[in-house]
């Protein structure tokens, strides 16, 4: 499917989402393609709403008085230039890419739709450019009036002895206009850290009443290590394949909990046909459930069924079809059931209404259904195969087989011979010799779609947040402070910080008084190291309310500290809430054993 589309007057629009967008051909907004996937999608998420929602195709949701800051922001589109490298080092050349990668990341969690790498790549060359393009002014607004992005992140980065100084500006493209340049500067092990800042600051000159604080934007990155990064970066710009490869690997066992290097990893082994290999990269993908999770979980199937292990593969589609039951995924699952000896058919049947366009599930559809006796539905599914592809030859033969087959008596009209009475076909033999060739005869197998459309999944998911996001802005303040609690808490148990907090601002602005939004706070604060922030929340949210977490954070405060007889306070309060609590009981044996030293 394609990269990027043209709209209106000729703009790029950043919207479909997938690595290998950029080898597609470039199409009409108002394409059949849209159309069908709005459909498709419509399908699944329901007509009425997805009609009230078709701002969010667009990305482009407007923000109304009543809907939360949530709303509003996923509709900034932004283009993250590589930053130039004004060190005259080439051993630094990766951080050009890898200052892109740092900024999308942190813009996307802080509720921003940049654009990917592939789309980015997909532009400039569109655009004549090339991949090393660092505009000028002039450039940069020229640019501007061609993408259609809300922003074009443009920057550079120098060395200051043994530290590095990184400076950006925004592109204003409905005002055509820079920005006044932001600068971040640390110590080059540092490096991940000033990125994180620079994206702070661009996002408050984006929206200056964005609330998440810089230390949040910091801590969000300080897990992934710098030279596992390097690693990654130099194994997904390298041009050679086993330089990729190499330098991928050793990023995962410098450090295995950063789910991209998985997903690049997977995908190069998945290429290079390594698909037992691939099937457990992607699968380190699918626990983290991240960004890539849908796209790991569908070519995880894949290559679990190249592999031969169809119950896997069936259930690592049906993973993916709970969260987005898109017509590619269900086919593939049908699939695996079949090559499993079981039944795909109403899974062929659900990809065929889902998306009666594609010609290849008619074909998967009709093949299921001979192979299950129903050789009329069959013919009917396969006719409709061949209106939708009319050069399939592995079709056309098909159809001729099963036409002789599906209509026997079309051969010779019976004969009656008037002396002795016979009513048997003169070409009875004949017809039953074809029967029985075509019913020996081995049928094709059901088609597998090899190529995840990652733009109809980013629409598909988008529309479902968007939708999810207007039926929390339409709740009473209250409710919808706690909703948003919920959410953020869930980011929280995965490490995703920025987003988490985010979310908690967002509710404490619904309504103050919700001691969750307040613990949660608390827990990031104390994450940030800002330990005076944090005592302060998790003071105001068991005043509220009082909750473990809130009781949990004074704890680990206090401990750190060593005021223990305050900690064991906390801790035995807690466990008044929730006696069987481990991290409050974890706790409390670590204050008797610290107690047991002194």
């Amino acid at each position: 499917m394609v990269g990027l589309q043209f709209i209106g007057s000729g703009g790029f629009n950043p919207l479909w989402r997938g690595h290998t967008a950029y080898n597609q051909p470039v199409v009409n907004t108002f394409s059949s393609f849209r159309f069908c996937r709005v459909g498709q999608v419509a399908t699944l998420l329901g007509v009425g709403i997805v009609l009230a929602l078709s701002t969010t195709v667009q990305l482009r949701a407007q923000t109304t008085a009543d809907a939360g800051p949530t709303v509003g922001r996923h509709g900034r589109i932004l283009l993250i230039l590589p930053f130039e490298n004004r060190t005259g080092q080439p051993s630094l050349e990766w951080i050009r890419e890898g200052s892109a990668q740092i900024l999308g990341s942190r813009l996307e969690s802080a509720g921003f739709a940049p654009m990917s790498r592939a789309e980015r790549m997909y532009a400039l060359d569109h655009l004549g450019l090339p991949q090393a393009f660092h505009p000028s002014r002039a450039s940069s607004l020229k640019l501007a009036e061609t993408l259609d992005a809300d922003y074009i992140v443009v920057g550079s980065y120098i060395t200051d002895g043994s530290g590095i100084i990184a400076e950006a500006q925004l592109v204003d493209v409905p005002n055509l206009r820079m920005s006044d340049a932001v600068t971040s500067h640390g110590e080059m092990r540092t490096l991940i850290s000033v990125f994180d800042s620079l994206a702070w600051k661009l996002t408050r000159q984006i929206d200056p009443d964005f609330k998440v604080t810089e230390e949040t934007f910091v801590a969000a990155g300080s897990g992934l290590h710098l030279d596992a990064f390097e690693q990654y970066i130099l194994g997904i710009t390298e041009s050679d394949k086993a330089e990729r490869l190499r330098h991928l690997n050793q990023s995962v066992l410098l450090n295995p909990a950063f789910p991209p290097v998985w997903m690049a990893l997977g995908r190069e082994q998945y290429a290079d046909q390594q698909y037992e290999q691939a099937a457990a990269a992607f699968a380190k993908v699918v626990r983290n459930n991240g960004d890539d999770a849908l796209e790991a979980g569908f070519f995880r199937g894949l290559s679990l069924v190249f592999s031969g292990d169809y119950t896997h593969a069936e259930e690592a589609f049906a993973g993916v079809a709970r969260v987005l039951p898109l017509a590619e995924v269900l086919n593939n699952q049908g699939v695996a059931l079949a090559r499993g000896g079981k039944d795909g058919s109403p899974l062929f049947r659900q990809a065929v209404v889902t998306d009666p366009s594609v010609a290849d599930y008619h074909f998967s559809l009709a093949v299921s259904l001979k192979r299950h006796g129903d050789r009329a539905e069959a013919l009917t599914e396969l006719a409709q195969c061949l209106r939708l592809h009319p050069n399939d030859s592995e079709a056309l033969a098909l159809q001729k087989t099963w036409t002789g087959v599906a209509r026997p008596v079309a051969a010779k009209a019976p004969v009656v011979h008037p002396a002795i009475g016979s009513d048997k076909p003169a070409a009875s033999a004949e017809v039953a010799g074809s029967l029985e060739e075509a019913d020996t005869k081995a049928d094709p197998l059901e088609r597998i779609e090899r190529n995840f459309d990652a733009a109809a999944f980013h629409q598909a998911a988008l529309m479902m947040e968007e939708m999810d996001a207007t039926r929390i802005a339409a709740l009473p303040p209250r409710e919808r402070a706690q909703k948003l609690s919920a959410q953020a808490h869930d980011y929280l148990e995965r490490g995703l910080l920025l987003e988490a907090e985010r979310l908690y601002q967002e509710a404490v602005a619904a309504d103050g008084k919700v001691a969750a939004a307040h613990a949660g706070l608390a827990e990031l604060r104390e994450r940030d190291g800002d330990g005076k922030a944090a005592r302060k929340e998790a003071v105001t949210s068991l005043e509220l309310l009082p909750s473990v977490d809130a009781y949990l954070v004074l704890v680990r405060l206090d401990i750190a500290v060593n005021n223990l007889d305050e900690a064991q306070v906390y801790v035995v309060a807690a466990l008044q809430i929730d006696p069987k609590s481990k991290a409050a009981l974890e706790l409390r044996r670590q204050i008797e054993a610290k107690k047991a030293t002194k």
